[in-house]
């Protein structure tokens, strides 16, 4: 593990702090919110050459994607016996199968016939079976038949099991790697793999989930989301609710980064404006279309006796608003949750591509998968809702693919349109980001120290995997 240190507030943006807000906070926080840990990490400019290149992406395809663990799938995708996933990356393509016993067996999704797919869409089979010639395998990965068996008589005796990739079930997310030699995943991933344990993600289902073309490098789009910051410029519709500068960032061992943005406070980019102008905010983001996502409840309209000397009385009444409608909404008791997490950002990232964040209200969760080329990728977008109490969890929806000549936008009937509104803001750079980073005429990037120390811990360990440092 790594040696970490605290940052110091001369790194920070000047103000209270998010361990301030926690400190004031009306509810007992977890301990591991209060934990702030980073690296000693040079500010050395980083080069723009793996975001464009091909022979980086090969390097990436060979060294890095096999040996790290992936998010396959949720199990709210295949809640039942004989359900299965395709799940496909780079080149390759992994079949998810539930076993009868309640398990997650994964295997190369490949015929060891003539090399056909074996599904290309996900479903309930009660046998693997080969559109091409028919060779059979039960979902055990067992061979079940092949037909004119006596032209194979050469195979009599031979092991023509489907070969598998390892599979562990973590907090209801299915992760597959192919390395066999790699420690189990919550092992692999470190301390923040406990964080996930008080929000009942295992019980939860996938209720709104949105993917998209976009016309940039994996690495880039998923780094245009481990930093808050860029809002006072991009979103500046939430800065009268976000603390955007207030943002911390921890970096835990190899694999695990955080940005924590608190909700319910004006952003340090504003003055002159007093709670209600907060609570009036966040009642313009959350309400409309986006009401049916339930991410917070609005507090603006209620009567609300104001403390003028407390600079968080705002996020304090959003945060009652928002227990008391959790509670209406999903039964169960959420009085003595912190307004932290029942308000605020945790936008978690895992290594390499996956970003499941944490808290109590209806949960994001981002995946990353590269194209072809370096030059695009496909971005996710998944919100996780709690089971009502007393209720079955829901199977997943399905996912919608948004044609890619459409905004986000296009999909808003899902996501809400405020929502939806966030991420085309953040597509309309992205494009640019790529083709800029082509036109460069030094090749680098000049990063922040502190606010985008999370893409330079993302790309210290890229290289380790690249330069054959990990795995370990």
């Amino acid at each position: 593990m790594n040696e970490t240190t605290k940052i110091s507030a001369g790194e920070r943006c000047p103000g209270m702090s998010y361990t301030d807000m926690l400190e004031a906070d009306t509810r007992r926080v977890p301990d591991y919110l209060f934990e702030e840990s980073g690296f000693d990490m040079p500010t050395d400019a980083i080069p723009i050459e793996p975001y464009v290149s091909e022979e980086f992406a090969r390097l990436e395809r060979e060294k890095m994607w096999p040996n790290v663990w992936l998010f396959a799938a949720r199990e709210d995708e295949m809640p039942d016996t004989g359900d299965t996933v395709v799940f496909e990356i780079n080149d390759k393509s992994f079949l998810l199968v539930r076993q009868k016993d309640g398990g997650v067996r994964a295997f190369y999704n490949v015929c060891l016939h003539r090399g056909r797919k074996l599904r290309t869409k996900a479903g309930n089979a009660t046998q693997l079976r080969c559109a091409f010639h028919g060779f059979t395998w039960r979902n055990d990965g067992s061979l079940k038949e092949i037909p004119c068996a006596w032209d194979f008589k050469h195979l009599e005796g031979k092991d023509m099991s489907l070969p598998e990739v390892r599979v562990n079930l973590w907090q209801g997310f299915i992760m597959i790697t192919e390395n066999a030699d790699i420690p189990d995943f919550a092992e692999w991933l470190g301390p923040a793999a406990s964080h996930y344990e008080a929000y009942d993600f295992e019980n939860r289902y996938t209720g709104m989930w949105v993917a998209k073309r976009i016309p940039a490098n994996w690495k880039a789009t998923a780094e245009a989301f481990m930093e808050a910051w860029h809002s006072v410029t991009t979103h500046p519709q939430l800065l009268g609710f976000l603390g955007d500068a207030n943002s911390r960032y921890d970096l835990i061992g190899d694999h695990f980064n955080r940005a924590i943005t608190p909700s319910g406070v004006l952003s340090p980019h504003m003055s002159g404006k007093d709670q209600q102008y907060v609570l009036d905010k966040m009642a313009e983001f959350s309400g409309g279309s986006d009401a049916k996502t339930n991410r917070r409840f609005s507090a603006s309209n209620d009567a609300v006796e104001f403390d003028p000397n407390d600079p968080l009385h705002a996020r304090k009444v959003l945060a009652e608003a928002s227990r008391k409608g959790f509670t209406t909404q999903y039964g169960h008791d959420y009085s003595d949750k912190s307004d932290a997490e029942i308000l605020d950002n945790f936008t978690y990232n895992i290594f390499p591509n996956f970003s499941p964040w944490i808290g109590y209200l209806p949960t994001l969760v981002y995946r990353w998968l590269p194209g072809d080329t370096a030059d695009w990728c496909v971005m996710e977008i998944r919100l996780l809702f709690p089971t009502a109490k007393g209720e079955k969890r829901s199977r997943a929806v399905e996912r919608t693919y948004i044609p890619d000549d459409q905004p986000f936008a296009w999909a808003k009937h899902l996501m809400g349109e405020a929502l939806a509104g966030v991420f085309d803001q953040d597509m309309a750079n992205l494009p640019h980001v790529q083709t800029g980073m082509k036109a460069s005429a030094n090749g680098v990037m000049e990063l922040g120290a502190y606010q985008d120390s999370r893409v330079r811990h993302f790309n210290r360990t890229l290289m380790k995997y690249i330069d054959g440092e990990l795995p370990s």
